[in-house]
C-alpha cells in the first residue's frame, strides 16, 4: 500500500514596496494567511479580487516541498498584476 501523505506549508503574503508608487488599493503591511486550503484574513481585512486572482495559482505550488533547483524556491516576490502600480507580494512560508 502507498503511502499518500503529504505535507502542506502554512503561508503568509503580505503587501510590500516596490520602486513606483501605489495605484491599487493596496497598503503596505496588508496581509493575510493560506492554512491548507484556507484563505485567512485578519478582521476587517481586505485585499485586491485581480490581484488575488493573479496570486491564487502560485500559492498550491508554493505550499508543496520543492525540489532544490525548483524557481518556486527562490521566487517569492510577486509584482501587482497593474504594471502602473508598485505593489509587491511578499509569499512567505510560516509552518507546515
Amino acid at each position: 500500500m502507498e503511502n499518500d501523505e503529504f505535507t502542506l506549508y502554512d503561508l503568509k503574503v503580505e503587501v510590500t514596496r516596490g520602486e513606483k508608487p501605489f495605484v491599487c488599493s493596496h497598503r503596505e503591511g496588508d496581509a493575510f494567511l493560506v492554512q491548507g486550503e484556507n484563505l485567512v484574513f485578519p478582521e476587517g481585512g481586505a485585499f485586491s479580487l485581480y490581484t488575488l486572482s493573479a496570486l491564487l495559482p502560485l500559492l498550491p505550488a508554493k505550499q508543496r516541498p520543492l525540489q532544490d533547483a525548483d524557481w518556486m524556491g527562490t521566487d517569492d516576490i510577486i509584482a501587482c498584476p497593474d504594471p502602473n502600480c508598485g505593489a509587491r507580494f511578499k509569499i512567505t512560508r510560516v509552518g507546515t
